[in-house]
């Protein structure tokens, strides 16, 4: 590891400070998602962004950052990617929203359904909690069957009742929603099958991410959607983050897995609103309107789903992919950095304290207190200190095709010093360091 660079030393934020103290009372939150609240990050961190290019990103005060989570992971190629830029600019050009669909989606659909042969329809939407909520609607009226399986661990999957009503947010969900989801262990098929044998005939799906946490077994989607269809259960694959990161398309090709249904998002149209369902035919058709005299299952339908500059930057997004070594990079990238990070962890006597979790692909940092629990404080301090050496920094890196080599040995080198500040903390105590109050989980009861 090595850097030509001077790491900065950013201390302002008076523009940050006053974007915070107005934006509360006008938008709840803060922000539009949680993740990107203010009780997410340090007190001496950007509030709001004013523009990105590749792998940065400029905030309110004009201090420059290294994006390491990359708009929440779905940028895979970079801010403003000019090949996604020019075919967006292309189609809003053209008109970017009509009364019947746009060509668009038929190109998108014959394409992107080429990736997934185990799949025969896809529908598109803006979020990626549309499209899991809709695949949990097709699974119940499929099966005829009312329980949702999710695993305990993940973190989201919906702002919709069915998630949000088993997590500890649970203000404004009725109970009777919130015991129509069920969990089981990630990743454990012992546990699966408890949970099936719990609930005999009433499980309609489940839906899990794939290598949440650990390496799975090239044949574990084989066994666990066999284990699923025994029990007449269906199995939706969620690719929103590992989608155009583990592989292209993702894990549906990696494992050669089956699933009855995937869901899409995040990087694959390189950080515009683009997400898709794709899945079985005798599946998806029960959202169609070509079933004379069968039931009609309202399933999505959302007036900007069909917008013709976000299906532009999904295609545009698929021939880079396609053309270039998108996937090779950002691994090697991850590599470097898991690399890099584990030298100095050893370096400063932090093995017990930091902890390198997730893969290549996305490299998720765990931070601990001497007695083996994750610590917010701690956490705060090491994003604090990252953050303050021009890295804008949440506990992950997810590598995309703009991120350099160089790059990665600056975050390293901030690293470097961070683990210092870190281990002072240890010392001397966290807020004698820490600037203003810690992070909170995203999932709590109370704020």
């Amino acid at each position: 590891m090595s850097t030509t660079r001077t790491l900065p030393h950013i201390d302002h934020f008076e523009k940050s400070d006053e974007y915070r103290r107005v934006i509360h009372n006008l938008i709840p939150g803060g922000a539009h998602t949680y993740s990107k609240g203010d009780d997410q990050f340090p007190v001496h961190s950007p509030a709001a962004i004013t523009h990105g290019k590749g792998a940065y990103c400029w905030d309110v005060d004009g201090n420059k950052f290294l994006d390491t989570l990359m708009g929440l992971t779905s940028v895979s190629l970079g801010h403003a990617y000019e090949p996604v830029i020019a075919r967006v600019r292309e189609e809003l050009e053209r008109g970017s929203n009509f009364s019947r669909p746009s060509v668009l989606e038929r190109e998108m659909a014959e394409r992107f359904l080429a990736l997934v042969p185990q799949h025969d329809m896809i529908k598109y939407a803006k979020n990626g909690s549309v499209v899991t909520t809709a695949a949990i609607k097709l699974a119940r009226a499929y099966t005829g069957r009312t329980l949702i399986a999710r695993p305990a661990e993940h973190p989201f999957y919906s702002y919709d009742d069915w998630f949000i009503g088993s997590t500890a947010c649970d203000f404004g969900v009725p109970r009777e929603i919130k015991n129509m989801t069920v969990m089981y262990k990630q990743d454990d098929l012992a546990d699966l099958e408890r949970l099936f044998n719990e609930y005999p005939g009433q499980v309609a799906c489940v839906i899990s991410e794939p290598e949440k946490w650990i390496p799975l077994e090239d044949d574990f989607y084989q066994k666990a959607i066999k284990l699923a269809h025994d029990h007449g259960v269906l199995w939706i694959m969620d690719e929103m983050i590992t989608g155009f990161k583990t592989d292209y398309p993702g894990s549906i090709k990696k494992f050669n897995a089956e699933p009855d249904m995937a869901t899409w998002g995040k990087g694959i149209a390189n950080g515009f609103s683009f997400c898709a369902l794709t899945g079985k035919k005798e599946i998806m058709e029960l959202g169609g309107i070509n079933r004379e005299g069968k039931p009609k299952l309202f399933l999505v339908s959302t007036t900007h789903g069909g917008e013709t500059h976000a299906i532009a930057a999904g295609l545009a997004t698929m021939t880079v992919f396609e053309n270039e070594p998108v996937i090779a990079h950002n691994h090697k990238i991850g590599d470097h950095f898991i690399s890099g990070a584990k030298q100095l962890i050893e370096k400063h006597g932090l093995q017990d304290i930091l902890k390198l979790t997730g893969f290549n692909w996305s490299v998720g940092l765990a931070v601990m207190n001497r007695a083996g629990q994750a610590d917010m404080d701690l956490r705060t301090l090491f994003m604090q200190e990252m953050i303050q050496r021009g890295i804008l920094y949440q506990g992950i890196l997810s590598p995309c095709y703009s991120h350099t080599v160089e790059d990665i040995d600056w975050m390293l080198a901030a690293f470097d010093e961070s683990c210092d500040v870190l281990n002072r903390g240890l010392e001397d105590g966290v807020h004698k360091h820490l600037v203003g109050p810690s992070i909170k989980p995203v999932f709590r009861k109370f704020n």
